[in-house]
């Protein structure tokens, strides 16, 4: 069985202890998007959505939310983030890919505040845009790449899951 830090003896949910860990420069990128019709792209592309600048709210938002992330996920440490970072591509002419680097020095990873950003970014252009098009979908949200601390650096690999 797997060896589970987020679950003591009992099979409980518990905070791990990090207090003895060294701090350390740790950096997390991770990436989603959301597919849409055509005519949604151009409309973000061209400011033609009613509500705004869509990319520029989602931005925002995005970096809110990675400084809310231990709030809205139980069992994370609350981090000092030192960089918040989200960019847009746009992917033919039916996606936006979003992608978030989170940064920090400290005892604990930024992985879920990375993961949080790119969602809640994602979740902001769906807001923004569902009254021309509510079919829209986001999909892959996914921890890119990660850098610090004992176990060291992550890299997806194309195709891995």
């Amino acid at each position: 069985m797997l060896d589970l830090t987020h679950v003591n003896e009992a099979g409980e949910a518990r905070m791990v202890d990090v207090g003895a860990k060294d701090d350390t420069e740790r950096e997390a990128v991770a990436s989603g998007g959301v597919r849409m019709r055509a005519q949604t792209q151009s409309a973000i592309r061209q400011m033609g959505i009613k509500k705004g600048d869509v990319l520029a709210v989602a931005r925002v938002a995005g970096i809110m939310a990675a400084k809310k992330t231990p709030e809205l996920i139980p069992l994370c440490h609350t981090l000092l983030i030192t960089e918040v970072a989200i960019d847009f591509d746009f992917v033919g002419d039916d996606f936006i890919k979003v992608t978030s680097k989170a940064k920090c020095t400290g005892k604990t990873g930024v992985e879920m505040e990375a993961l949080t950003a790119v969602s809640v970014a994602c979740l902001t252009i769906y807001d923004m845009c569902k009254a021309i098009d509510r079919g829209m979908v986001i999909e892959s949200i996914q921890l890119e790449k990660k850098s610090g601390g004992k176990s060291g650096t992550f890299i997806r690999q194309k195709g891995e899951s």
